[in-house]
């Protein structure tokens, strides 16, 4: 292993703009346009895949998703291939092992937070879902059908529940607290590390992100309120945008 010297940690400032604009493409939005509208004025107006497939049928939901675990996880995959060979200065500390979620965590945020929608994006899950499902098998990689049998298990959740916000965050959550536990066992020697803590709070503030985005989700659950994600409706709110406007001719 090769030691990156103080000098060129101004490298992951570069990596961190990079990877938000990376996140402020959103694909929703996008792939809506190719279909001559505006997915933010459809349906419950988050530019994600749950609404598109609402509004315009499985195929353009299943293309969307793609994009999005694409967009979450390539990011974090580049960054840990090109820093894999590396240990910070005077540490065991792998740098692939922080700059693959410094990658995910700046990509997600700029997915909800994205400047070029004047900060209002989506809810940040598929991009989430891709990047651990690209960032766990650095570690080991076998670690990625954990992290598919975990998300396998959140979509079970959604199909007999009916609850998409609430499947969703408790996929994000278990792949974060897996992931935990790996650094932690890892670099038990050096937990006072800032590096390590930093590595840690970035899993925090990625489940932080998430859950933040679906607040209004989980007021509405604690209310009794939260409308059942019926995926089988698929184009139901392209259809009834259809016949609202033939009644109005």
């Amino acid at each position: 292993m090769t030691e990156l010297q103080p000098v060129y940690y101004w490298y992951f400032l570069l990596v961190a703009v990079v990877c938000y604009f990376i996140g402020c493409f959103n694909f929703a939005v996008i792939l809506s346009r190719i279909k001559k509208d505006d997915i933010r004025k459809e349906g419950s107006g988050n530019p994600g895949t749950m609404n598109m497939t609402r509004t315009f049928g499985a195929k353009w939901g299943a293309i969307t998703l793609a994009c999005d675990v694409i967009k979450g996880g390539l990011p974090a995959l580049i960054g840990w291939i090109i820093f894999r060979n590396y240990v910070f200065a005077g540490t065991d500390i792998l740098v692939g092992d922080f700059v693959r979620y410094l990658c995910g965590v700046c990509v997600i945020i700029g997915h909800v937070f994205p400047v070029t929608m004047k900060f209002h994006g989506g809810k940040g899950i598929a991009s989430t879902w891709g990047m651990f499902l690209f960032a766990l098998p650095c570690d080991t990689w076998w670690y990625f059908f954990i992290a598919l049998v975990l998300l396998v298990i959140a979509a079970l959740y959604v199909v007999f529940f009916n609850f998409g916000s609430t499947g969703s965050l408790l996929g994000v959550s278990a792949m974060s607290i897996f992931q935990a536990v790996v650094f932690i066992s890892r670099y038990m020697e050096e937990l006072t590390s800032g590096w390590v803590i930093g590595m840690l709070l970035m899993i925090l503030v990625i489940n932080l992100l998430t859950w933040l985005a679906h607040h209004q989700n989980l007021w509405q659950l604690c209310a009794g309120e939260e409308h059942k994600t019926i995926i089988t409706a698929h184009g139901s709110a392209g259809q009834e945008k259809k016949e609202q406007e033939a009644s109005k001719q």
